[in-house]
Protein backbone atom coordinates (compact mmCIF):
# COMPACT_ATOMS: atom_id res chain seq x y z
CA UNK A 1 0.00 0.00 0.00
CA UNK A 2 1.35 3.44 -1.19
CA UNK A 3 1.07 6.09 1.78
CA UNK A 4 1.67 9.18 0.18
CA UNK A 5 2.94 11.30 2.62
CA UNK A 6 3.76 15.54 2.84
CA UNK A 7 6.06 16.51 5.19
CA UNK A 8 5.45 20.35 5.79
CA UNK A 9 8.19 22.63 8.06
CA UNK A 10 8.20 26.17 8.83
CA UNK A 11 12.04 27.72 9.06
CA UNK A 12 14.49 30.43 9.71
CA UNK A 13 17.82 30.30 9.76
CA UNK A 14 17.79 26.53 10.28
CA UNK A 15 21.24 25.63 8.22
CA UNK A 16 22.53 23.84 11.29
CA UNK A 17 19.75 21.35 11.37
CA UNK A 18 17.66 21.94 8.22
CA UNK A 19 19.79 18.77 6.55
CA UNK A 20 18.93 16.36 9.28
CA UNK A 21 15.34 18.09 9.61
CA UNK A 22 14.60 16.60 5.93
CA UNK A 23 17.30 13.64 5.86
CA UNK A 24 15.13 11.52 7.98
CA UNK A 25 12.34 11.47 6.45
CA UNK A 26 13.53 11.45 3.49
CA UNK A 27 12.54 7.81 2.27
CA UNK A 28 9.23 7.70 3.95
CA UNK A 29 7.79 11.00 2.59
CA UNK A 30 6.13 11.85 -0.82
CA UNK A 31 7.10 15.34 -0.68
CA UNK A 32 9.01 18.18 1.85
CA UNK A 33 7.45 20.97 1.86
CA UNK A 34 9.87 23.99 3.46
CA UNK A 35 8.16 27.56 4.18
CA UNK A 36 10.55 30.15 4.63
CA UNK A 37 9.82 33.11 6.86
CA UNK A 38 13.24 35.27 5.93
CA UNK A 39 16.56 32.88 6.37
CA UNK A 40 19.70 35.32 5.88
CA UNK A 41 22.02 31.91 6.03
CA UNK A 42 22.31 28.99 3.42
CA UNK A 43 18.87 27.29 4.80
CA UNK A 44 17.02 27.89 1.78
CA UNK A 45 20.11 26.83 -0.23
CA UNK A 46 20.34 23.20 1.49
CA UNK A 47 16.48 22.34 1.46
CA UNK A 48 16.69 23.13 -1.91
CA UNK A 49 19.96 21.06 -2.65
CA UNK A 50 18.06 18.15 -0.69
CA UNK A 51 15.35 18.09 -3.16
CA UNK A 52 12.39 20.09 -0.83
CA UNK A 53 9.94 22.30 -2.42
CA UNK A 54 10.96 25.50 -0.98
CA UNK A 55 8.36 28.19 -0.83
CA UNK A 56 8.66 31.90 1.29
CA UNK A 57 6.30 33.34 3.45
CA UNK A 58 6.13 37.12 4.63
CA UNK A 59 7.28 36.96 8.74
CA UNK A 60 3.91 38.76 10.44
CA UNK A 61 4.37 37.57 13.43
CA UNK A 62 2.07 34.66 13.44
CA UNK A 63 3.16 31.01 13.47
CA UNK A 64 -0.69 29.83 12.53
CA UNK A 65 -0.36 32.10 9.55
CA UNK A 66 2.82 30.85 8.00
CA UNK A 67 1.54 26.95 9.15
CA UNK A 68 -1.66 27.15 7.52
CA UNK A 69 0.26 28.29 4.68
CA UNK A 70 2.24 25.31 4.30
CA UNK A 71 -0.27 22.98 4.66
CA UNK A 72 -1.86 24.78 1.57
CA UNK A 73 1.41 23.60 -0.34
CA UNK A 74 0.54 19.74 0.74
CA UNK A 75 -0.81 17.40 -2.08
CA UNK A 76 -0.05 13.75 -0.20
CA UNK A 77 -2.80 12.35 1.60
CA UNK A 78 -1.68 12.62 4.90
CA UNK A 79 0.32 15.56 6.58
CA UNK A 80 3.24 15.11 8.91
CA UNK A 81 4.32 19.07 10.83
CA UNK A 82 7.83 18.82 12.21
CA UNK A 83 9.77 21.59 13.42
CA UNK A 84 13.48 21.71 12.21
CA UNK A 85 15.13 21.12 15.46
CA UNK A 86 13.30 17.59 15.26
CA UNK A 87 13.70 14.47 14.39
CA UNK A 88 12.57 10.54 14.63
CA UNK A 89 15.09 7.87 14.76
CA UNK A 90 15.07 5.55 11.86
CA UNK A 91 12.91 2.59 13.58
CA UNK A 92 10.47 5.50 14.70
CA UNK A 93 9.93 6.31 11.08
CA UNK A 94 9.29 3.13 9.90
CA UNK A 95 6.94 2.39 12.65
CA UNK A 96 5.08 5.94 11.72
CA UNK A 97 4.35 4.69 8.56
CA UNK A 98 3.28 0.84 9.47
CA UNK A 99 0.69 2.79 11.91
CA UNK A 100 -0.92 4.60 8.55
CA UNK A 101 -0.74 1.47 6.80
CA UNK A 102 -2.95 -0.31 9.80
CA UNK A 103 -5.11 2.46 9.83
CA UNK A 104 -5.52 2.39 5.88
CA UNK A 105 -6.67 -1.25 5.74
CA UNK A 106 -9.11 -1.29 9.03
CA UNK A 107 -12.41 -0.10 7.42
CA UNK A 108 -13.39 1.21 10.67
CA UNK A 109 -10.22 3.10 12.16
CA UNK A 110 -9.95 4.46 8.54
CA UNK A 111 -13.18 6.07 8.88
CA UNK A 112 -13.03 7.11 12.90
CA UNK A 113 -9.31 8.47 12.81
CA UNK A 114 -8.30 11.96 11.49
CA UNK A 115 -5.38 12.16 13.01
CA UNK A 116 -2.16 10.59 14.83
CA UNK A 117 -0.21 11.92 18.36
CA UNK A 118 2.50 11.01 19.66
CA UNK A 119 5.45 12.59 22.24
CA UNK A 120 8.51 14.70 21.56
CA UNK A 121 11.37 14.14 23.79
CA UNK A 122 13.75 16.85 24.58
CA UNK A 123 17.21 16.24 25.05
CA UNK A 124 19.91 18.17 25.98
CA UNK A 125 23.30 18.56 24.72
CA UNK A 126 24.29 15.23 25.37
CA UNK A 127 21.49 13.40 24.09
CA UNK A 128 20.11 13.07 27.88
CA UNK A 129 16.36 13.44 27.99
CA UNK A 130 15.15 16.08 30.00
CA UNK A 131 11.20 15.90 29.37
CA UNK A 132 8.51 15.32 27.17
CA UNK A 133 5.47 16.43 25.65
CA UNK A 134 2.38 14.85 23.63
CA UNK A 135 0.87 16.95 20.61
CA UNK A 136 -0.66 15.83 17.09
CA UNK A 137 1.91 15.09 14.42
CA UNK A 138 0.23 13.39 11.45
CA UNK A 139 -3.63 14.62 9.83
CA UNK A 140 -5.02 13.91 7.17
CA UNK A 141 -5.00 16.69 4.24
CA UNK A 142 -8.20 17.78 4.81
CA UNK A 143 -8.97 21.56 4.10
CA UNK A 144 -10.89 22.14 7.03
CA UNK A 145 -7.99 21.24 9.04
CA UNK A 146 -6.47 24.09 9.90
CA UNK A 147 -4.45 26.05 13.24
CA UNK A 148 -4.62 29.14 14.94
CA UNK A 149 -2.92 31.14 17.60
CA UNK A 150 -0.25 33.46 16.58
CA UNK A 151 1.86 31.29 18.89
CA UNK A 152 1.94 27.62 20.14
CA UNK A 153 -0.59 27.17 16.91
CA UNK A 154 -3.64 24.67 18.04
CA UNK A 155 -5.44 22.48 15.63
CA UNK A 156 -8.97 22.21 15.26
CA UNK A 157 -9.20 18.66 15.57
CA UNK A 158 -11.76 16.42 17.16
CA UNK A 159 -10.01 14.85 20.79
CA UNK A 160 -12.21 11.95 19.70
CA UNK A 161 -10.80 11.02 15.93
CA UNK A 162 -7.03 10.87 16.96
CA UNK A 163 -5.23 7.87 17.42
CA UNK A 164 -2.16 7.93 19.91
CA UNK A 165 1.41 6.05 18.42
CA UNK A 166 3.14 5.03 22.15
CA UNK A 167 5.88 3.71 20.19
CA UNK A 168 6.34 6.55 18.22
CA UNK A 169 8.74 9.69 19.92
CA UNK A 170 10.41 12.84 18.00
CA UNK A 171 13.85 13.72 19.41
CA UNK A 172 13.35 17.49 19.95
CA UNK A 173 16.72 19.46 20.51
CA UNK A 174 15.60 23.05 20.50
CA UNK A 175 15.76 23.28 24.36
CA UNK A 176 19.60 22.11 24.69
CA UNK A 177 21.67 24.56 25.97
CA UNK A 178 23.77 25.56 22.89
CA UNK A 179 20.22 25.47 21.06
CA UNK A 180 19.05 27.92 23.52
CA UNK A 181 22.43 30.22 23.52
CA UNK A 182 22.23 30.40 20.14
CA UNK A 183 19.01 30.90 18.95
CA UNK A 184 16.73 34.13 19.57
CA UNK A 185 13.79 31.81 19.85
CA UNK A 186 13.27 32.32 23.32
CA UNK A 187 13.27 36.89 23.20
CA UNK A 188 10.73 36.24 19.61
CA UNK A 189 8.56 34.34 21.47
CA UNK A 190 8.48 36.27 24.59
CA UNK A 191 7.67 38.99 22.84
CA UNK A 192 4.82 37.30 20.48
CA UNK A 193 2.95 36.04 23.44
CA UNK A 194 3.13 39.56 25.54
CA UNK A 195 1.54 40.80 22.70
CA UNK A 196 -0.95 38.03 23.12
CA UNK A 197 -1.48 38.58 26.67
CA UNK A 198 -1.86 42.11 26.23
CA UNK A 199 -4.86 41.11 23.58
CA UNK A 200 -6.61 38.85 26.50
CA UNK A 201 -5.14 39.50 29.80
CA UNK A 202 -6.76 37.31 31.67
CA UNK A 203 -5.97 34.41 29.40
CA UNK A 204 -4.32 31.49 32.25
CA UNK A 205 -3.06 29.32 29.02
CA UNK A 206 -1.04 32.35 27.32
CA UNK A 207 -0.01 33.05 30.83
CA UNK A 208 1.04 29.59 31.20
CA UNK A 209 3.10 29.33 27.63
CA UNK A 210 4.45 33.24 28.60
CA UNK A 211 5.86 31.64 31.85
CA UNK A 212 6.75 28.92 30.36
CA UNK A 213 9.15 30.59 28.45
CA UNK A 214 10.16 33.19 30.51
CA UNK A 215 11.36 29.90 32.90
CA UNK A 216 13.92 29.75 29.84
CA UNK A 217 15.37 32.96 30.50
CA UNK A 218 18.90 33.99 32.29
CA UNK A 219 17.43 37.05 33.59
CA UNK A 220 16.44 36.70 37.31
CA UNK A 221 13.70 39.38 36.78
CA UNK A 222 12.66 37.14 33.79
CA UNK A 223 12.27 33.79 36.00
CA UNK A 224 10.67 35.64 39.09
CA UNK A 225 7.65 36.85 36.65
CA UNK A 226 7.40 33.29 35.55
CA UNK A 227 6.65 31.69 39.19
CA UNK A 228 4.43 34.91 39.66
CA UNK A 229 2.44 33.98 36.36
CA UNK A 230 2.34 30.04 36.93
CA UNK A 231 0.96 31.07 40.35
CA UNK A 232 -2.26 32.77 39.15
CA UNK A 233 -2.49 29.82 36.23
CA UNK A 234 -2.53 27.67 39.35
CA UNK A 235 -4.83 29.49 41.25
CA UNK A 236 -7.18 30.36 38.03
CA UNK A 237 -11.19 30.31 38.29
CA UNK A 238 -10.76 29.97 34.52
CA UNK A 239 -10.09 26.23 33.12
CA UNK A 240 -6.62 25.74 31.43
CA UNK A 241 -5.57 23.20 29.36
CA UNK A 242 -4.42 20.33 31.48
CA UNK A 243 -0.75 20.32 29.96
CA UNK A 244 -0.05 23.53 30.91
CA UNK A 245 -1.50 23.55 34.64
CA UNK A 246 0.40 20.47 35.25
CA UNK A 247 3.70 22.19 34.09
CA UNK A 248 2.78 25.04 36.56
CA UNK A 249 3.16 22.70 39.62
CA UNK A 250 5.76 21.07 38.40
CA UNK A 251 7.52 24.57 38.25
CA UNK A 252 6.79 24.87 42.18
CA UNK A 253 7.32 21.17 42.93
CA UNK A 254 10.97 21.40 41.23
CA UNK A 255 11.58 24.34 42.96
CA UNK A 256 10.74 22.88 46.34
CA UNK A 257 11.81 19.32 46.74
CA UNK A 258 14.94 19.96 47.67
CA UNK A 259 14.60 23.44 49.70
CA UNK A 260 14.52 21.99 53.48
CA UNK A 261 12.72 25.21 54.81
CA UNK A 262 10.08 24.57 51.70
CA UNK A 263 9.21 21.17 52.57
CA UNK A 264 5.87 21.78 54.04
CA UNK A 265 4.77 23.96 51.33
CA UNK A 266 6.08 21.48 48.72
CA UNK A 267 4.00 18.65 50.42
CA UNK A 268 0.82 20.64 50.78
CA UNK A 269 1.24 21.88 47.06
CA UNK A 270 2.19 17.74 45.33
CA UNK A 271 -1.38 16.57 47.63
CA UNK A 272 -3.28 19.44 46.16
CA UNK A 273 -2.07 18.46 42.35
CA UNK A 274 -2.29 14.82 43.19
CA UNK A 275 -5.98 15.61 44.07
CA UNK A 276 -6.88 17.55 40.82
CA UNK A 277 -4.63 14.87 39.10
CA UNK A 278 -4.55 11.44 40.28
CA UNK A 279 -2.03 9.37 39.04
CA UNK A 280 0.33 11.73 37.31
CA UNK A 281 3.83 9.87 37.32
CA UNK A 282 5.46 13.59 37.44
CA UNK A 283 3.48 14.46 41.01
CA UNK A 284 3.71 10.77 41.99
CA UNK A 285 7.62 11.03 41.62
CA UNK A 286 7.48 14.44 43.64
CA UNK A 287 5.47 12.73 46.33
CA UNK A 288 7.81 9.82 46.65
CA UNK A 289 10.82 12.00 47.02
CA UNK A 290 9.04 13.28 49.97
CA UNK A 291 8.29 10.07 51.66
CA UNK A 292 11.62 8.99 51.24
CA UNK A 293 12.82 12.27 52.94
CA UNK A 294 10.58 11.66 55.99
CA UNK A 295 11.44 7.75 55.98
CA UNK A 296 8.76 6.49 55.06
CA UNK A 297 10.81 4.04 52.42
CA UNK A 298 7.43 1.69 52.72
CA UNK A 299 5.46 3.94 51.10
CA UNK A 300 7.93 5.19 48.69
CA UNK A 301 8.42 2.33 46.74
CA UNK A 302 4.84 0.68 46.52
CA UNK A 303 4.13 4.34 44.67
CA UNK A 304 7.37 4.01 42.76
CA UNK A 305 6.60 0.57 41.61
CA UNK A 306 3.14 0.88 40.48
CA UNK A 307 4.35 4.28 38.29
CA UNK A 308 7.45 1.93 37.34
CA UNK A 309 5.14 -0.19 36.13
CA UNK A 310 2.54 2.09 34.21
CA UNK A 311 6.40 3.46 32.23
CA UNK A 312 7.43 -0.32 31.43
CA UNK A 313 3.83 -0.89 30.31
CA UNK A 314 3.66 1.30 27.52
CA UNK A 315 1.01 3.17 29.19
CA UNK A 316 -0.43 6.32 28.13
CA UNK A 317 0.68 8.33 30.67
CA UNK A 318 -1.20 11.41 29.91
CA UNK A 319 0.35 14.85 30.27
CA UNK A 320 3.36 13.76 31.86
CA UNK A 321 6.92 15.49 31.39
CA UNK A 322 9.56 14.37 33.16
CA UNK A 323 9.40 10.52 34.31
CA UNK A 324 8.62 9.49 31.13
CA UNK A 325 11.71 10.99 29.50
CA UNK A 326 13.84 10.43 32.32
CA UNK A 327 13.07 6.88 34.17
CA UNK A 328 16.14 7.37 36.10
CA UNK A 329 14.23 9.91 38.34
CA UNK A 330 12.18 7.26 39.51
CA UNK A 331 15.15 4.47 39.63
CA UNK A 332 16.82 6.92 41.41
CA UNK A 333 14.22 7.49 44.20
CA UNK A 334 13.52 3.32 44.20
CA UNK A 335 17.18 3.35 45.10
CA UNK A 336 16.89 5.44 47.82
CA UNK A 337 13.55 3.34 49.19
CA UNK A 338 15.51 0.34 48.79
CA UNK A 339 18.65 0.95 51.21
CA UNK A 340 16.22 2.90 53.52
CA UNK A 341 14.69 -0.98 53.48
CA UNK A 342 18.01 -2.86 53.66
CA UNK A 343 16.51 -4.48 50.31
CA UNK A 344 19.89 -5.63 48.89
CA UNK A 345 18.09 -6.87 45.64
CA UNK A 346 16.71 -3.41 45.23
CA UNK A 347 19.74 -1.71 45.26
CA UNK A 348 21.38 -4.02 43.17
CA UNK A 349 18.53 -3.63 40.34
CA UNK A 350 17.79 -0.02 40.82
CA UNK A 351 21.68 1.23 40.99
CA UNK A 352 22.72 -1.00 38.23
CA UNK A 353 19.75 0.33 35.83
CA UNK A 354 21.00 4.03 36.31
CA UNK A 355 24.56 2.87 36.19
CA UNK A 356 23.65 1.93 32.16
CA UNK A 357 22.37 4.68 31.84
CA UNK A 358 24.93 7.20 33.13
CA UNK A 359 28.06 5.21 34.31
CA UNK A 360 29.57 8.57 34.74
CA UNK A 361 27.52 8.48 38.04
CA UNK A 362 29.71 8.43 41.08
CA UNK A 363 26.99 9.70 43.44
CA UNK A 364 25.53 6.38 42.47
CA UNK A 365 28.66 4.22 42.34
CA UNK A 366 29.96 5.08 45.44
CA UNK A 367 27.04 4.11 47.67
CA UNK A 368 26.21 0.78 45.34
CA UNK A 369 29.86 -0.53 46.42
CA UNK A 370 29.20 0.39 49.86
CA UNK A 371 25.84 -0.75 50.45
CA UNK A 372 27.65 -4.26 48.87
CA UNK A 373 30.45 -4.33 50.89
CA UNK A 374 28.08 -3.43 54.15
CA UNK A 375 26.09 -7.19 52.85
CA UNK A 376 29.39 -8.87 52.73
CA UNK A 377 29.25 -9.25 49.29
CA UNK A 378 32.06 -11.32 48.06
CA UNK A 379 34.75 -9.13 45.55
CA UNK A 380 34.01 -11.79 43.01
CA UNK A 381 30.60 -10.97 43.36
CA UNK A 382 31.22 -7.30 43.30
CA UNK A 383 33.98 -7.78 39.81
CA UNK A 384 30.88 -9.90 38.67
CA UNK A 385 28.18 -7.19 39.25
CA UNK A 386 30.14 -4.32 37.50
CA UNK A 387 30.51 -6.43 34.60
CA UNK A 388 27.05 -5.66 33.17
CA UNK A 389 28.01 -1.90 33.62
CA UNK A 390 31.95 -1.32 32.78
CA UNK A 391 34.27 -2.71 30.97
CA UNK A 392 36.76 -4.59 32.75
CA UNK A 393 39.38 -4.12 29.86
CA UNK A 394 39.26 -0.70 30.27
CA UNK A 395 41.56 0.80 32.71
CA UNK A 396 39.63 4.44 32.60
CA UNK A 397 36.79 2.17 33.81
CA UNK A 398 38.90 0.38 36.15
CA UNK A 399 39.99 3.36 37.78
CA UNK A 400 36.97 5.08 38.11
CA UNK A 401 35.49 2.12 39.86
CA UNK A 402 39.05 2.04 41.94
CA UNK A 403 38.38 6.07 42.59
CA UNK A 404 34.95 4.85 43.90
CA UNK A 405 36.14 2.27 45.96
CA UNK A 406 38.65 4.06 48.02
CA UNK A 407 36.00 6.87 48.60
CA UNK A 408 33.53 4.41 49.91
CA UNK A 409 36.20 2.42 52.25
CA UNK A 410 36.34 -0.54 50.28
CA UNK A 411 39.64 -0.82 50.29
CA UNK A 412 40.55 -4.26 49.38
CA UNK A 413 38.27 -4.02 46.68
CA UNK A 414 39.93 -1.32 45.83
CA UNK A 415 43.32 -3.02 45.65
CA UNK A 416 42.25 -5.67 43.69
CA UNK A 417 40.48 -3.29 41.07
CA UNK A 418 44.16 -1.07 40.90
CA UNK A 419 46.02 -4.80 40.06
CA UNK A 420 43.50 -5.65 37.68
CA UNK A 421 44.05 -2.53 36.03
CA UNK A 422 47.86 -2.92 36.92
CA UNK A 423 47.71 -5.88 34.76
CA UNK A 424 46.52 -4.87 31.67
CA UNK A 425 48.34 -2.30 31.41
CA UNK A 426 51.38 -4.53 31.67
CA UNK A 427 50.01 -6.12 28.56
CA UNK A 428 49.13 -3.82 26.34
Amino acid sequence: MEIKLSQCMIVKNEEKNIERALGWSKDITFEQIVVDTGSTDRTVELAEKMGAKVYHFEWINDFSAARNYSLEQATGDWIIIVDADEYLPTEDATKLVEHIKRIESDAELCDNCIALSCSAINVDDNGRPMSTVSNVRMFRNIPLIRFSGRIHEQHNIDAGKVIRMNDVQFVHTGYSETARNESSKINRNIELLRTELENDPENPNIKAYLADSLELSDNEADIAEAGKLFTEVINSDTPVHPRLKIKAYVHFLNKYVNDLENRDKCEELCQKALDEFPGNIDFEYFQASLLNYKNEHQAAWELLKSGEERLLSGANLGFAFYAPADPSMIYGQLLLAAQGLGDISGIIMYATLMLKIDKSRLDILCPYIFTLTSFNVSIDEMIGLLMSIYDLNDPKDLMFIARAAKETGAIDFAKTIIEMTRKIMENS
